[in-house]
């Protein structure tokens, strides 16, 4: 029987997730930190703080799944940069805590942990997993370090560790703290309004390579289903899009005049100009291939918000 346990389950990222493994054919299980209501998909929740190491252990111990996926962590770049400390023991500690418990209970779990392309230097190529990695940011440096983590459990105790480096990704669910969903409803409001209108935004000169959500879970099932766990895989679109043209085509949703302001707070410092997957090798080695394309996908969170408050 296969039997998934998704630490985090209660994210943006975990609901995708769980419908993913579930439609084929997984039990699913899922833990968050806070109390999280019925989710659509999964067989029975947990509550837990990925640093309780007893309580992480209990969870494994009871749900004794084939697979673990972990996407609890603090994702936001920007504000790993205000609670560094916290971002190391939630990505990195919070990580270890798994990894040692799988070990102690000496149970044969594939593990899957998700690291991002803030883990690479700053390239104005497609990235491929060759790049250099010096991240400039908390985020990105302990994403460097959970990855040195899974080799280290990797060699050592001969454990299935998984690692991945997802670039941007969206959809439905994610919150407005993220910059698609920010605009998107910015326009939105405005949108419903009926009047001219004012939105604010960051830095614009920089391209980003954005995956639909449904692209990045369809990807994190087929590579903890191979037995490729010595590899690293880049997930992302291929694409690298300009956000003033991004931003163009949001506007463009709506009839309204909108006035764009850039808001100096949400203007980050060491940011990489042009961010672009070459998703070469796991097309190769897994024929994984994105299914959606961001303006769809933008499309599609504009019109959540125009028909919720």
């Amino acid at each position: 029987m296969k039997k998934v346990l998704i630490f985090g389950v209660g994210g943006f990222v975990g609901s995708h997730l769980a419908t993913e493994f579930k439609n084929h054919g997984y039990d699913v299980y899922g833990s968050d930190r806070m109390s999280v209501h019925a989710i659509p998909d999964v067989d029975g929740t947990f509550v837990c703080d990925l640093n309780d190491t007893d309580s992480v252990k209990s969870i494994i111990a009871l749900v004794r799944p084939t697979h673990i996926v972990n996407l609890a962590a603090v994702s936001n770049v920007g504000i790993s940069w205000k609670i560094p400390r916290t971002t190391v023991d939630v990505n990195v500690c919070g990580s270890l805590n798994i990894l040692e418990a799988v070990k102690d209970l000496d149970l044969d779990i594939k593990v899957l942990l998700v690291g991002s392309s803030e883990e690479y230097d700053i390239t104005y190529g497609a990235i491929n997993e060759e790049t250099r990695l010096q991240a400039r940011n908390p985020y990105g440096i302990s994403k460097i370090m959970l990855e040195q983590f899974a080799t280290l459990y990797r060699e050592h105790y001969d454990m299935k560790v998984f690692h991945v480096r997802a670039f941007n990704h969206t959809g439905l669910g994610q919150t407005d703290s993220f910059v698609i969903p920010s605009w998107c409803k910015q326009v939105a409001d405005i949108s419903k309004s009926g009047k001219p209108g004012v939105m604010r935004v960051g830095n614009l000169n920089v391209s980003r390579d954005f995956s639909n959500v449904k692209d990045i879970v369809r990807a994190y099932r087929l590579i903890i289903e191979s037995e490729k766990y010595n590899e690293v895989y880049n997930v992302g679109s291929g694409q690298s899009v300009s956000l003033k043209d991004l931003l163009d085509y949001i506007i463009g949703l709506s009839s309204q005049p909108i006035t764009v302001e850039t808001e100096p707070k949400l203007v980050r410092k060491g940011e990489n100009p042009v961010i672009c997957c070459d998703h070469s090798k796991i097309t190769k080695d897994l024929g994984w291939e994105p299914e959606y394309n961001i303006f769809d996908t933008a499309k599609e969170v504009y019109d959540y918000y125009m028909n919720h408050a």
